[in-house]
């Protein structure tokens, strides 16, 4: 199933139900550049997530971290990272996904031990899944024996999943990671959330950098090095993408103008809009909605 656009709060907490009918887990295959936003833009779940690249190379976002992941290799990202994924060349980058409530991984009785000590970890935010390492390997073959599962459903298939996520589980604890736990990370994920949840709800209204300071308790001058080390632009710079990330959804919408989209996501001046439009998307806002409006024509007649 490919997931073209999903849903996120003001926090940038996901709100895709990452479940199959009876298990709290999900595992599909998406193209980054068919997301409505050309790429999976930042947010955070509970659940874990894996990743196996299958065609090309994405470029992940884990916190402050940057990632390059080959065709072939994949990803752990743990539970409530902030994350995003883009294309890094642009040539269609397939992957398959695994997404699962960290609970489902091993037996309420193993959960304490072998489980909740990797969540809680603040050295763990990702890890690389080598294809040339043995438990690598494992993990991603066991990834893509759960995505065959889910698609043939063949008799006793939740079985054959639970199996495989133990699987995946051992080998990943297996590798001899040794976790840390560092409250002032904690404290800086946290204040990190805090700012772009306080973007997130005020987006459409006028938003200095002093105020985007306060929401994270901070200084404006460490509120720009926040932003800089988890995001390499600047608050402001982030607060103008945002709004025209949202604007996305309203210029597919035949009755919105551009104007009146420039002002429902926080632009003073359509002109403004216009141009910072360009500069993120290539195209003036008006192309990109003639674009849309022709691609979903096309697709209803055929």
């Amino acid at each position: 199933m490919q997931m073209k656009n999903f849903m996120i709060d003001e926090n940038l907490k996901e709100l895709t139900k990452h479940h199959t009918v009876v298990m709290p887990i999900a595992c599909y295959q998406t193209t980054i550049n068919q997301n409505i936003h050309g790429y999976i833009p930042l947010h955070w779940h509970d659940e874990i997530q894996f990743v196996l690249i299958v065609k090309g190379e994405a470029i992940f976002q884990v916190n402050e971290e940057w990632i390059v992941v080959r065709e072939g290799d994949g990803l752990f990202i743990n539970s409530g990272r902030l994350h995003m994924a883009q294309d890094k060349d642009h040539l269609g980058c397939v992957y398959i996904c695994l997404n699962l409530s960290p609970y489902f991984v091993l037996s309420q009785e193993l959960y304490t031990t072998y489980v909740k000590p990797y969540i809680q970890a603040t050295n763990l935010p990702y890890l690389y899944v080598d294809a040339n390492e043995i438990w690598g390997k494992n993990i991603l073959d066991a990834i893509l024996a759960i995505y065959q599962c889910i698609e043939k459903k063949s008799p006793y298939y939740e079985m054959d999943i639970t199996m495989q996520l133990t699987f995946i589980w051992k080998n990943l604890i297996d590798n001899g990671f040794k976790l840390e736990y560092v409250q002032t990370e904690i404290v800086k994920s946290q204040r990190m959330k805090q700012m772009l949840s306080w973007i997130h709800e005020h987006y459409a209204e006028k938003i200095l950098l002093g105020d985007i300071a306060r929401a994270g308790q901070l200084s404006r001058s460490e509120c720009c090095r926040y932003f800089k080390r988890f995001l390499k632009c600047t608050p402001l710079n982030y607060v103008i993408d945002y709004r025209i990330q949202k604007s996305l959804s309203l210029l597919q919408q035949g009755e919105c103008n551009i104007t009146e989209v420039a002002y429902q996501v926080g632009f003073n001046s359509t002109s403004y809009f216009i141009k910072e439009f360009r500069n993120s998307m290539n195209m003036t806002p008006l192309a990109y909605k003639k674009n849309k409006m022709q691609n979903e024509e096309a697709s209803s007649i055929n």
